[in-house]
């Protein structure tokens, strides 16, 4: 007999003779006569009951079925007469796979974020947690399909890179030197030059997308950031779709539709992991994923946005000031309170963005855009490139980062054309729609400053 889902069996239309499920013991309760397994495999959130009868095969293992111990059952699948079930498993043979002693760090109660996060090889068995990282898988399944849609190439941008996307300098050093000798010169070292970890795909996309029109990268990337807030990790996952013949209008446009689709992906589909999310995570949730879902995205100028930060009532912790970052109480500000919708930002001041934005008209922005949404601020951010050769290279070398971007500038020399792209956390859309606030409880196995567990 072949095991079947929990989440496959708690969606029968009947009930059946036969049937096998295994999974792990969330609870067990004695009665006389009979106990009551509550069986969890983690393909959805909820547990199948096991009614086990004294004296079928196996029962004589009940007394070590505790709770984390894996289980396998078989018999047949009956209504249930329990309040808040359909369905209840009475089995005819059970059948322990693996056991867990009493002291398994999981027991049913409500455990602390940071202690989840000390056992994060456990805490996807928890309630919570299983259902965010469906989500996260249900999303990643959601992203290449919109992409496939539109007809999307998807491009794998490499890891190992010589190129600083964002000219912050803030890379992991990928080398075969031994630090603890003294090190080496770069040119003697593995690739002959110095490598890092990729920060972004952007570039090497921006080549594909100048020869196959649209593509898109989703894949690993790397910050050295010694930050410790909610909102950063050393290690993410990073969206960043590229197009050919297109301008920032035409980036925004894709940028909106995007992200309202991944929140439909998951308010419509996965109702049963949303509502645990919006019960017991955050109350607000549900409203503000339906003002993504209902209401138009406000498009406002940098210009526009900071007079309204200085013409507004409200006690910012950090000045607002044109010329400077917008920061997140700012963008929380104006999605939550001022236009109660979600905004994108665009014609950023030039100083504050990197090289490879196209330069407005009026010599002081640059076609740059982000998209705020409330509960979070800053969602996406994108632009659109320069395609002007001697613009470009004029940028580049005011800023030292000519050598080595002999192959980005030809981009320019040889077909050049008017493209545009955006990139996106992808951790931080999960947190988006999942109401969870910090980014190490939405990564299987968070790299932050000081922790490299697991």
């Amino acid at each position: 007999m072949r095991r079947e889902l929990i989440k496959r069996v708690l969606q029968s239309a009947e009930e059946r003779s036969e049937i096998q499920v295994a999974g792990w013991v969330r609870t067990r309760r004695d009665a006389k006569g009979f106990s009551f397994l509550e069986l969890n495999d983690g393909s959805c959130l909820g547990s199948l009951q096991v009614v086990v009868d004294e004296g079928i095969p196996g029962s004589e293992q009940l007394k070590q079925m505790l709770t984390g111990s894996a289980v396998s059952a078989f018999g047949a699948l009956v209504a249930s007469p329990a309040k808040g079930q359909a369905w209840e498993l009475h089995a005819t043979g059970v059948s322990l796979v693996g056991e867990a002693p009493e002291d398994y760090p999981l027991q049913k109660k409500r455990h602390s974020a940071e202690f989840m996060r000390e056992i994060a090889h456990l805490r996807p068995r928890a309630n919570l947690y299983g259902a965010v990282f469906r989500v996260r898988s249900r999303l990643t399944q959601a992203v290449h399909r919109f992409f496939a849609e539109r007809d999307f190439v998807n491009v794998h941008t490499p890891i190992i890179t010589a190129s600083d996307c964002e000219g912050a300098g803030e890379m992991f050093r990928v080398t075969t030197h031994d630090p603890l000798s003294g090190g080496g010169k770069p040119e003697e070292d593995f690739f002959e030059k110095a490598a890092y970890l990729t920060v972004s795909g952007q570039l090497e996309g921006e080549a594909f997308a100048c020869a196959l029109s649209n593509i898109y990268t989703f894949g690993p990337t790397f910050r050295a950031e010694n930050s410790h807030t909610s909102r950063h990790a050393a290690e993410f996952w990073m969206i960043e779709p590229e197009i050919a013949f297109c301008d920032l209008e035409g980036d925004m446009d894709l940028a909106e539709e995007f992200v309202r689709e991944m929140v439909r992906e998951v308010v419509e589909e996965m109702p049963e992991d949303f509502a645990l999310f919006s019960k017991f995570v955050d109350k607000g949730l549900e409203d503000r994923l339906q003002q993504v879902l209902t209401k138009p995205f406000v498009r406002v100028s940098y210009t526009e946005a900071v007079a309204i930060l200085e013409a507004c009532d409200e006690s910012f912790d950090y000045p607002v000031s044109w010329g400077e970052n917008l920061q997140s109480e700012h963008e929380r500000f104006l999605t939550e309170k001022h236009f109660q919708a979600p905004v994108t930002v665009y014609n950023y001041p030039t100083r504050i963005k990197p090289f490879y934005m196209r330069q407005n008209d009026d010599g002081k922005t640059v076609a740059a855009m982000d998209l705020l949404v409330p509960g979070i601020g800053e969602l996406i951010g994108g632009s659109q490139r320069e395609e002007r050769y001697d613009l470009l290279k004029s940028k580049m070398d005011e800023e030292g980062l000519s050598e080595g971007y002999d192959w980005y500038l030809d981009l320019r020399k040889y077909g050049t054309v008017p493209h545009a792209g955006f990139g996106l956390g992808f951790e931080r859309l999960v947190m988006f729609v999942t109401g969870v606030g910090n980014i190490r409880d939405v990564i299987p196995f968070p790299r932050t400053p000081g922790n490299c567990e697991f």
